[in-house]
Parts: C-alpha cells; sequence; structure tokens
C-alpha cells in the first residue's frame, strides 16, 4: 500500500523525492502515531554537504486500529504519507493540517 501511495504522489513533488527510505513498523514508540518522517527537510539543508538518507515510517498497527475496511486503510496510508512528505519538503503540522494533511 505505501508503493502504491507513493505512485498516487502527484508532480512535481514524486520526482523531487530523493534518497528517502520508507519502513514499515508493526507499532509506533507512543503506540499513537501513524507515521513519522526523520530527517533534515529540503528547507532546512545548506550547501552540498552529503546528508543520510531521510526515513519515513509508518505504524501498522495504528493506522488498522484506526480503519473498518482494507479502502480506508489504503486512503489513511495515502494520507500518510503524503502528510509526512510534506515534512519532507519543510511543512509543518500546522500548515499541513491547514491544507488539510
Amino acid at each position: 500500500m505505501v508503493a502504491e501511495a507513493l505512485d498516487r504522489v502527484p508532480e512535481p513533488f514524486s520526482s523531487a523525492v530523493v534518497n528517502v527510505s520508507f519502513a514499515v513498523e508493526e507499532d509506533s514508540p507512543s503506540g499513537t502515531l501513524f507515521g513519522l518522517y526523520e530527517g533534515v527537510p529540503l528547507t532546512k539543508r545548506w550547501g552540498s554537504s552529503p546528508w543520510m538518507p531521510d526515513r519515513i515510517t509508518l505504524y501498522r498497527a495504528t493506522i488498522c486500529a484506526a480503519c473498518s475496511t482494507e479502502d480506508e486503510v489504503g486512503a489513511l496510508v495515502y494520507s500518510v504519507v503524503v502528510h509526512e512528505l510534506g515534512h519532507y519538503f519543510g511543512f509543518s503540522d500546522e500548515r499541513l493540517r491547514e491544507l488539510g494533511w
């Protein structure tokens, strides 16, 4: 579902995602997160220094617990992928909420 969600991310965003790994883990540390972005947002990078790969993790148990059907899981996975990519591009949680993510 994560791969399908990534395929649905529109241009020009999808082609701008570089050096990001995606993982699915069972539970988040707090048990309440759907996803987590770890890295340095593009808006905070400077120079041509090499950066470690950014990481986006989705938490299967939390996502599945919030959904009743497989279609709902797919929709939530897409929403989480877009939200976490928003952090990669430098958007704050507040701004992402304003944009509906």
